[in-house]
C-alpha cells in the first residue's frame, strides 16, 4: 500500500543548541537553560503550540538540576521533554548543556537558526559567529 503524499506545508523540524554551565549549581543551570531557550526562540520566532517535544542533555558533570525545570517560565506545559546526560567521552567538551527542539513549521532545514553559546561555540565553529552575533544583538 502506497502512502498518501504529505502535502501539508508543516514539517517536524529539530533545532539544536548548546551552552556552557559556569557551575553545577540549581541557578546556574536553570540561568543557562533560560539563556539557551530564549536565544533559540527568538532565532526562530518559535511559538510553545509548535514544538513537538524537546529533548535536553547535559554532560556528568552536570548533575544539580533537570534542564526542563526551565521552561517552567516559558508557558511550554503541554510540551513533551526528557532529560538525559551526553555520553563521558573523554576530549569532549565538559560542563556543556544541549538541547533538541522538535518544531512543527513551515520553515526549511536551511532556514532554521542553530545556537551554540559560551564555550559551547566549539562544538559548532561553523555555526558559532551566526550565534554571538545574534545573541550580543538580543542582550
Amino acid at each position: 500500500m502506497e502512502a498518501a503524499p504529505n502535502t501539508s506545508p508543516y514539517r517536524c523540524r529539530g533545532v539544536r543548541g548548546a551552552i556552557t554551565v559556569d557551575y553545577n549549581t540549581r541557578e546556574s543551570l536553570l540561568r543557562a537553560a533560560r539563556e539557551l531557550l530564549e536565544a533559540i526562540i527568538e532565532a526562530n520566532q518559535i511559538a510553545p503550540e509548535d514544538i513537538a517535544s524537546v529533548f535536553f542533555t547535559t554532560t556528568p558533570d552536570l548533575n544539580a538540576e533537570f534542564p526542563a525545570v526551565a521552561t517552567r517560565d516559558l508557558d511550554w506545559a503541554n510540551v513533551a521533554m526528557l532529560c538525559g546526560h551526553e555520553m563521558a567521552v573523554p576530549h569532549g567538551l565538559q560542563q556543556c548543556l544541549r538541547v533538541l527542539i522538535h518544531w512543527n513549521t513551515t520553515r526549511t532545514a536551511a532556514e532554521i537558526r542553530h545556537v551554540y553559546l559560551k564555550g559551547a561555540q566549539a562544538l559548532r565553529p561553523d555555526r558559532a559567529a551566526i550565534s554571538a552575533d545574534q545573541h550580543q544583538q538580543e542582550n
